[in-house]
């Protein structure tokens, strides 16, 4: 097995359909969650903040952040937030105070299934509306590398 780094030579579109696929996995299995059995929804919300965290990653990356540095952050939710602001990307106000809530929620996740938690729906909310802006800026990227700047001569 190669010693490189797992996903290395992966592009942003390759992060962002993987992303998008965690996202999907997360909606299918809320919707045969049981209700009123909060660890239940432990896969869901595991799923999703990786999903979150892969969308964060696209994102960075697009922007000519570097891997090594996007992975330094391990996977700080709330840090990753912080680049992709500075870096340009939007959020609504409850959004990015969400995102800087989740500093820890992912492991926390994969560790403490009975520890307090933001609510999954909250999870979700966050989720939509991440992978909708991301999509949209590196779409926008993307169809702005095929043109030039000034007049063609």
């Amino acid at each position: 097995m190669d010693a490189a780094y797992p996903g290395r030579e992966a592009s942003v579109h390759d992060i962002l359909e993987l992303a998008s696929h965690y996202r999907t996995a997360a909606i299918l299995l809320g919707e045969c969650s049981p209700r009123g059995k909060p660890l239940s929804h432990t896969p869901r919300r595991f799923l999703a903040l990786h999903s979150i965290e892969l969308h964060l990653n696209a994102f960075l990356l697009a922007k000519g952040h570097e891997p090594n540095k996007i992975r330094g952050l391990y996977h700080d939710i709330g840090e990753r937030s912080r680049w992709a602001k500075d870096s340009g990307l939007i959020f609504r106000k409850r959004t990015e105070a969400h995102l800087a809530e989740l500093k820890r929620e992912y492991l926390v996740t994969r560790y403490d299934p009975a520890a307090t938690l933001s609510q999954v729906n909250r999870v979700m909310a966050t989720l939509e509306e991440l992978s909708q802006k991301v999509r949209r800026v590196i779409d926008v990227d993307q169809s702005n590398k095929g043109k030039t700047a000034g007049p063609n001569l």
